[in-house]
């Protein structure tokens, strides 16, 4: 189900520049109980990518009201929101006047086992790099290549996500979440400042961790840096929050923390839910 700039439509015409260039962004959202979850969170970073790319701002109470008309009748799901520079000729310059696209599709929830929640996921290491550029860091853009060849790397379905880096060996993300590990009472992310996406959950459990005087250390690391972590995790807007169990033949115990934070993502969703 879609709906193509508020019109029920699936039919994206091929001057797209989305299609030509990856030139817009996206944001994808929990469907529950007929709600876009954290959707205002959302909207604020399409914004700020908006305002990165130069793409003409969007007016995000008309994009709620799609969302919603979206998603109410469905019980759980994936919504995905997609806005691009609209269409336009070939060549790089951009169309004058700009005449912005906006996609919403929802999409079945992923059938993911419960027991990656309960027991938490294997991990690999991923060869590919992030690319890096101080502009592009933090939001989704459409330009998703450095993911999709790294997460290429692997079929083996023991492991769940990969783990990347940039050129430099610099600890990222993974290839759809953001990494987070414990050690001595201090909580560590990389840091995202040259690359990577900055993520809604990434975002709140830092102010979570904060709230309850967690410290919580972002900076460049490196693998070395986890191979004595206590606790680690990954977390994105569909999954919540992961344990991991393992990176590669490295094992790691599933400990309070990590079961701190799901209970307090699952009350901010159910939060999400009454307003």
């Amino acid at each position: 189900m879609f709906l193509l700039n508020g019109h029920d439509n699936n039919s994206l015409p091929i001057s797209d520049r989305g299609l030509h260039y990856g030139d817009g962004l996206f944001e994808t959202l929990e469907i529950h109980q007929g709600k876009p979850l954290f959707l205002a969170q959302h909207l604020q970073r399409l914004q700020l990518g908006c305002l990165r790319l130069k793409i003409p701002a969007f007016d995000p109470q008309l994009l709620t009201q799609e969302a919603y008309q979206l998603c109410q009748n469905h019980t759980r799901g994936v919504l995905k929101i997609i806005v691009t520079r609209g269409s336009g000729g070939r060549g790089y310059r951009q169309p004058d006047p700009v005449a912005a696209t906006r996609i919403m599709g929802v999409y079945p929830y992923p059938d993911y086992p419960q027991h990656y929640t309960d027991q938490g996921v294997e991990l690999t290491v991923c060869q590919h790099p992030v690319s890096t550029n101080p502009l592009l860091a933090g939001i989704k853009h459409l330009n998703r290549l450095d993911q999709v060849l790294a997460r290429s790397e692997w079929q083996d379905e023991r492991f769940q996500e990969g783990i990347m880096s940039d050129s430099q060996g610099i600890l990222i993300e993974g290839t759809m979440s953001n990494l987070f590990w414990l050690r001595d009472q201090t909580v560590f992310t990389p840091c995202l400042a040259q690359a990577g996406i900055e993520g809604i959950v990434r975002q709140w459990l830092i102010s979570y961790l904060q709230a309850k005087s967690i410290l919580v250390e972002t900076g460049q690391f490196t693998l070395d840096h986890i191979v004595n972590a206590h606790e680690v995790w990954v977390t994105n807007s569909i999954i919540g929050i992961w344990p991991v169990k393992a990176i590669n033949d490295q094992a790691y115990v599933l400990g309070p923390v990590v079961r701190q934070l799901q209970a307090a993502w699952q009350q901010a969703c159910k939060q999400q839910l009454s307003c």
